[in-house]
């Protein structure tokens, strides 16, 4: 180490730098009330051309457009994902089809 130089020290109570992407995403964006198809289809692990079936035939979940963009409300794939829960195949409604094929 060469003379006259000197490292500031930190303290214990120095923050870890966080990675500059990490200190720029707000927190809504980490967690969106509106998602496009594609993400919607991935929440719900489905393919997004089912969902775009479904929009046309319905049974699908709720969705909202706005202008041309059709987006889904996260309140909403849950609850179309707690609407159709089922104990066992012998359930009342779990043969009954909401969409046509």
């Amino acid at each position: 180490m060469a003379v006259g130089h000197s490292i500031p020290s930190r303290g214990f109570a120095a923050a870890a730098p966080q990675p500059a992407a990490a200190q720029q995403v707000p927190a809504a964006a980490a967690n969106p009330e509106f998602l496009t198809t594609d993400e919607a289809a991935a929440f719900l692990r489905l393919s997004p051309r089912t969902l775009e079936k479904q929009r046309v035939l319905g049974g699908g979940p709720r969705f909202r457009k706005f202008g041309a963009r059709v987006v889904y409300a996260a309140v909403d794939l849950r609850a179309w994902a707690d609407s159709n829960t089922f104990g066992m195949t012998s359930d009342p409604g779990y043969v009954v089809r909401t969409s046509v094929r």
